[in-house]
């Protein structure tokens, strides 16, 4: 299968003129017309998978993250990502970035998660002024009230989050939950104005977790842990409309970040 008719089939779904103005969302390495046979879906393009690419017969890793975000002025291997990079294209492996294009299509990224928490009647909690239903974030409604602790444990069990950072817990029950995947610090003041009782993102400072008014449970699960949702969604739109393509889904793709707890 050509490179560009994979590519066609996720931006048909988050085309890269939602990507945000400093991403470098696309195809990094390889060529439109590039014929490759089998593709492999991870969050990040990393030595380890790159290492499950070429045993496994990959010949195009897919991603969230893209690997390049600035330009690389040299090639000596000198660091992660130029010897990733180098070897992608010694071996012939094409390297494609799905990251804020799929943050914010309508039904990416953090409505995923959303509805992994069982959250429901979801709208965009940040919109873009390039589509309808297009942005960032998403806001809606659980069923039914939960104790803040309880829903806490089931975003622990749901999302597979070994650590939750929170704020002081502003009220004892949620009802109202707003979430954006990624680093979504910017996005608290519209969590609050949106009504929403907790909200959910990662990549928190700490002055974050001082929430002015006490109204807003704030919550960072980790970016790693918020955004594996991308491997998820990735393999439903191929499989959905590459029948005959062959995906599979990272074992290697993993948190950098370690906790001891």
């Amino acid at each position: 299968m050509l490179i560009r008719e994979i590519t066609e089939a996720i931006e048909r779904f988050a085309p890269l003129a939602w990507q945000a103005s400093y991403d470098n969302a696309g195809l990094i390495v390889g060529r439109p017309d590039d014929e490759v046979h089998k593709a492999l879906l991870a969050v990040d393009v990393t030595e380890e998978v790159l290492d499950e690419a070429e045993a496994e017969g990959c010949d195009i890793v897919i991603t969230h993250h893209p690997i390049i975000f600035h330009a690389l002025k040299r090639f000596n291997s000198a660091d992660p990502v130029q010897r990733c990079v180098e070897r992608a294209i010694r071996r012939g492996i094409a390297l494609y970035a799905c990251h804020t294009n799929l943050d914010s299509a309508p039904e990416g990224m953090s409505w995923c998660v959303a509805r992994m928490l069982g959250v429901e009647s979801l709208e965009v909690l940040q919109p873009s002024d390039v589509g309808e239903g297009v942005g960032f974030g998403v806001v809606g409604e659980l069923p039914q009230e939960v104790a803040t602790r309880d829903f806490m444990q089931q975003i622990r069990e749901r999302l597979d989050v070994r650590v939750i950072r929170h704020s002081d817990i502003a009220s004892p029950t949620v009802r109202r939950v707003a979430v954006c995947t990624g680093a979504g610090a910017s996005m608290i003041g519209d969590a609050r104005r949106a009504g929403a009782d907790f909200y959910l993102t990662a990549d928190l400072k700490y002055n974050d977790f001082m929430t002015p008014d006490k109204a807003l449970t704030v919550a960072d699960i980790g970016h790693f842990e918020s955004e594996y949702c991308a491997i998820r969604i990735l393999f439903d739109i191929l499989s959905k409309n590459l029948r005959t393509f062959a995906v599979r889904r990272s074992e290697r793709s993993r948190n950098p970040v370690n906790y001891l707890v």
